[in-house]
């Protein structure tokens, strides 16, 4: 009985004793768990499809658990943000430019400056290895931003910006700046007349190529959230890029059978070759897929200098009976861009060695002079006309709205520029919605026997417009001008100046306008505006009237408050 009673004790206490050993070990696993670091925890940035699934932390905690057992603030994230160990050499903005795709922020510097803040305004930029530090504004999933649609006659208050300033640090700060003076769109460079493109684009006749507005899509979100309208410019036929590596493309030389060369430049691909036309194309509906609002056409036109009479087509081959422009080798067009400034990579399209044009008596300011004669056979007009149709077949379902930039002269109605350019007015207006004449009052010089017609804008703003609307009428287009921003042969430029600009425009029927600077200075429409506004209030829509995006389309801005951890 006693030796019974010893193996029964023995037993029951062997039983105890495992129970007691397996509750130990699952307390002291809790416990080892509790001070690891949080699953969350990451040595590299994660994919977007990685942030998606991140969750925070949830801990229970026994009522008697130790100090020692409670996992510290610092390895908590809260949703929207990730922790991250430091290695040997990191820096804040090092960090920062590895994540900046899977977040909310456009600019390294601006994540930079966020992840400095939610861990304790931290003031310098060195790591130390081992450090954990939260990284803010993770995105769920990449942004899908949707064109906002707005009437062709939605007034636009914009200034242009380089594809490589736009996304910038100081683009982002130029744009809130004409915010907040009553600026609401912006006009930013999708393909400059280089060629470059700024955004990540794959096609055949692509390769590597630098970019500078890495999520289109995010930056669309930006101004949206600002309420801005945003257009994508992109120049069309006059592309280097493409002529240097697929020569082929290139409007072709007679004499040497070779890219023929505008003034010395190989520039112009072969507006007529359909390859050009169906690229230009795809990168208009990727960007249109991509949120913009406005798909603006520059350089929808045929080169108008150099030697016309070696200058080759592909339509000429396929049309013998085509037109061959050359009476006049010289070229026609004057109004192009500004030679005042080249910074941000805009290249200059001035022509400023041609006769004097334009009206010699002033009394027949409304004339239009159409052509008398019409060559027969194809023209360079119809080749423009109907990559027009084509390009706006494509483009009006996906919402956006299509404006061209024309040269200011074409308002005169040249026979001589329209062979040149192809520009023809009443063709173009019935393939866009906007149409955006180039009327810098500095470009018309030799015209209508004033001397300095940079001085004169009052006068060739109103001539400009006055034409252009009577070109157009009964077709339903908008007219909306460039305006100039810059101080190129001038003397009198100042927010004076550009409020004169705006206020005529509007007179002879302009809707909206267009500030041009290649080098992204806008002080003095910075001063006008918000003069023009308290004009406005005194004398209504006396310079503009003042539209906005629809209210219900603003999102929330991108950036994320400040996010303060557990």
């Amino acid at each position: 009985m006693r030796r019974s009673s010893i193996l029964i004790i023995s037993a029951f206490s062997c039983v105890l004793f495992g129970v007691a050993a397996v509750r130990l070990n699952s307390h002291c696993s809790s416990a080892e768990a509790a001070r690891s670091p949080s699953p969350q925890t990451v040595d590299s940035p994660p994919t977007v499809a990685q942030a998606a699934h991140l969750e925070p932390v949830s801990t229970t905690l026994s009522p008697t658990a130790n100090p020692a057992d409670i996992p510290s603030a610092q390895h908590l994230s809260a949703p929207g943000t990730a922790l991250y160990t430091a290695k040997r050499g990191d820096t804040i903005p090092a960090v920062a430019h590895q994540y900046l795709k899977t977040t909310s922020y456009l600019t390294s510097s601006e994540l930079a400056e966020a992840i400095r803040h939610v861990n304790g305004n931290r003031s310098g930029n060195i790591l130390r290895t081992g450090d954990q530090i939260t990284i803010p504004g993770l995105l769920p999933a990449p942004i899908v931003e949707k064109t906002v649609p707005v009437a062709k006659d939605f007034e636009v208050r914009a200034i242009y910006l380089t594809g490589i300033m736009a996304a910038s640090d100081h683009g982002l700060r130029i744009i809130r700046r004409w915010r907040e003076v009553g600026g609401n769109a912006v006009v930013f460079d999708i393909k400059d007349s280089d060629g470059s493109i700024t955004i990540p684009f794959e096609h055949p006749l692509l390769g590597k190529h630098q970019v500078y507005i890495h999520d289109l899509p995010k930056f669309v979100h930006f101004l949206h959230a600002e309420n801005m309208h945003a257009i994508a410019r992109i120049a069309i036929f006059r592309d280097e890029r493409m002529v240097v590596e697929h020569p082929e493309l290139a409007v072709q030389s007679r004499k040497t059978k070779q890219p023929w060369r505008e003034n010395g430049k190989l520039v112009w691909t072969d507006p007529s070759q359909p390859k050009v036309q169906d690229f230009d194309i795809a990168l208009a509906k990727f960007v249109a897929q991509s949120g913009a609002d406005e798909i603006q056409f520059d350089y929808v036109r045929f080169p108008a200098e150099g030697d016309q009479r070696d200058a080759s087509f592909l339509y000429q081959t396929d049309h013998p009976d085509a037109d061959s422009p050359g009476a006049d080798s010289r070229g026609a067009g004057r109004a192009g861009r500004p030679a005042d400034a080249q910074q941000g990579g805009t290249s200059i399209d001035v022509q400023s060695t041609m006769e004097p044009a334009g009206l010699k008596h002033p009394s027949v300011k409304l004339s239009v002079a159409r052509p008398a004669a019409i060559p027969r056979g194809m023209q360079r007009s119809d080749v423009v006309t109907a990559f027009l149709k084509k390009a706006y077949a494509e483009l009006h379902p996906t919402g956006v709205l299509l404006s061209l930039d024309v040269f200011g002269v074409m308002a005169w109605q040249r026979p001589v520029d329209l062979s040149h350019t192809g520009q023809d007015i009443v063709g173009m207006a019935k393939y866009c919605d906007v149409l955006s004449p180039m009327i810098y009052p500095s470009h018309f010089f030799g015209m209508d026997h004033i001397e300095h017609p940079g001085d004169a804008p009052e006068h060739f703003i109103g001539e400009s417009m006055q034409r252009f609307e009577l070109i157009t009428k009964n077709s339903g287009v908008v007219i909306r001008p460039w305006l100039q921003a810059f101080r190129w042969r001038t003397k009198t430029y100042s927010p004076e100046y550009i409020k004169v600009q705006v206020a005529t425009a509007r007179e002879k029927g302009g809707i909206g306008f267009l500030f041009w600077n290649a080098a992204n200075d806008y002080s003095k429409p910075y001063a006008a505006m918000p003069e023009m506004r308290d004009a406005n209030a005194k004398e209504k829509n006396k310079f503009f009237r003042g539209d906005e995006l629809p209210t219900a389309t603003v999102k929330a801005l991108l950036t994320p408050a400040a996010i303060t951890v557990p």
